[in-house]
């Protein structure tokens, strides 16, 4: 059972929470989210603002702020709080050049007073960008999707017990077994209608030159099979356009997979941006293989603890 602990100022309530306590996290672009219900009495008083604190097994899961209070006649008060992420949510403009996406993160949670933990070295360098009115969110994500891109490297960036931590993803694979004994319900698509392109074609206006540079890159048995799905960017003089390229395609060049799983077994650890082990039968397909946690819904009723999965597999897409 979980244990919920809330601060307001310097007194501190251990609430009489009613079942059905919820904590969602995803892979990228929304904050943590605890939603639980109170039952008011005549000791506990807390604000919005104030911090909220789940502990399961004594290990701390959990580390955000009230946003949100709703009440009703029957003296309860459903509570939503979120983890600092939250705080990404807010719009800013960043002129920023010769900076990772790790030092990136670094410098917006130094500006806007977040905390942090342990922030891994990206690499790749961004040699400049502008980010005008956009969330912190977007401006994070598109470091980190660039850094995808031209690296082949994924990066989750995520709330642990109050710090923002930055993590290659193989950092957050987990010794989990989903099997159909551990699940109650799936729901799978595949599809090459979305993020799958068999061919990439880059421009670079070489005003030196007065030309038009292309790099181009295609997979002709696929675009046999599928037909052309092309990926179209422009790019500067500071990018390697054929390296680019070819990551792109390799990054790009395959189907996606989508599995929702209900009611499985639940496990503190498991949170967006996890990899886990699936072995499922999927009618056209039997699956076993490592798939990455795009959303997770833990519900903790009394002693039951389950989770509800989006997963994602094959290589992993922004």
């Amino acid at each position: 059972m979980p244990k919920l602990i809330i601060q307001n100022g310097k007194t501190l309530y251990a609430p009489l929470v009613e079942e059905g306590i919820t904590w969602e996290t995803a892979r990228k672009g929304v904050p943590g989210k605890l939603e639980f219900s109170v039952v008011k009495d005549n000791v506990i008083s807390f604000q919005e603002g104030n911090l909220v604190l789940m502990q399961v097994d004594d290990k701390d899961v959990f580390y955000g702020y009230v946003f949100t209070k709703r009440r009703n006649k029957d003296g309860t008060i459903k509570v939503t709080a979120y983890d600092q992420l939250r705080y990404l949510k807010n719009k800013d403009t960043y002129n920023y050049e010769n900076l990772t996406a790790g030092g990136l993160v670094k410098k917006i949670a130094e500006d806007f007073r977040l905390k942090t933990g342990v922030i891994e070295n990206t690499a790749y360098v961004i040699k400049s960008r502008l980010e005008d009115n956009k969330t912190l969110f977007d401006m994070i994500q598109t470091a980190l999707d660039l850094t995808l891109q031209n690296t082949k490297k994924m990066y989750v960036l995520y709330d642990d017990s109050g710090k923002l931590t930055l993590r290659n993803i193989e950092a957050l694979k987990l010794p989990l077994f989903i099997n159909k004994n551990t699940a109650e319900d799936f729901d799978y698509t595949s599809s090459i209608d979305g993020e799958t392109y068999n061919k990439i074609k880059l421009s670079y206006n070489n005003e030196k030159a007065n030309t038009r540079d292309i790099y181009l890159v295609e997979d002709s048995n696929r675009v046999g099979a599928w037909g052309v799905l092309q990926y179209y960017e422009s790019i500067d003089e500071r990018t390697n356009g054929k390296a680019k390229a070819e990551a792109l395609l390799s990054l790009y060049n395959q189907k996606t997979r989508n599995l929702s799983v209900s009611g499985v077994f639940g496990d503190i650890r498991v949170r967006g941006g996890s990899i886990i082990a699936v072995d499922l039968a999927l009618g056209d397909i039997n699956l076993k293989s490592y798939m990455m946690v795009e959303a997770v819904k833990h519900t903790f009723n009394g002693n039951q603890h389950t989770m509800d999965l989006t997963l994602r597999g094959g290589e992993f897409i922004a």
